[in-house]
């Protein structure tokens, strides 16, 4: 298998990576976050490859992947789009975020079929004396309301 549009595989990808890192005591959370940094998401026929060059098994590299949110199974849009529903933007106005990005034909944890958009929800994004809060492609906004939602989704909002 390659990855998206290019000629390396995913195997070689992962082997590569786990070269990096193999001498890192627990290196298992370390390669899977560069795996999907160089792939956008940890792709399930790299599995057994991290199984096998870590030592470990199939189960052990899947219940990692599957268990922490940060780690995507399916690519993610150009755009990613995290929603904070921890308690503090929950009593701000998170419920709101959540029905307008609903409203809008987006589905929280998946990614628009065009592969525009993908929005994710989260249980902290560390900026409770601002919230609502919301992340897109690492960038945090804090205060967030409906139509700032509407303009970071479109990608035309200001700061």
């Amino acid at each position: 298998m390659t990855t998206s549009g290019s000629d390396v595989s995913v195997e070689s990808v992962v082997r590569g990576v786990v070269a990096r890192h193999r001498d890192q005591r627990g290196a298992l959370l370390p390669v899977l976050h560069a795996v999907q940094a160089e792939l956008g998401h940890v792709p399930q026929e790299a599995i057994p490859v991290l199984a096998e060059e870590l030592n470990l098994s199939r189960a052990d590299v899947h219940g990692v992947v599957t268990f922490y949110h940060d780690f995507r199974r399916e690519p993610a849009g150009r755009t990613t789009v995290r929603i904070c529903r921890a308690e503090a933007c929950q009593a701000l106005g998170a419920d709101s975020l959540v029905r307008h990005a609903r409203e809008s034909g987006l589905t929280l944890g998946e990614t628009t079929a065009d592969g525009s958009v993908t929005v994710e929800q989260v249980f902290c994004l560390g900026n409770c004396a601002l919230g609502p809060s919301v992340e897109a492609n690492g960038r945090l906004y804090g205060r967030v309301g409906p139509a700032r939602l509407g303009s970071i989704l479109n990608g035309t909002v200001s700061s």
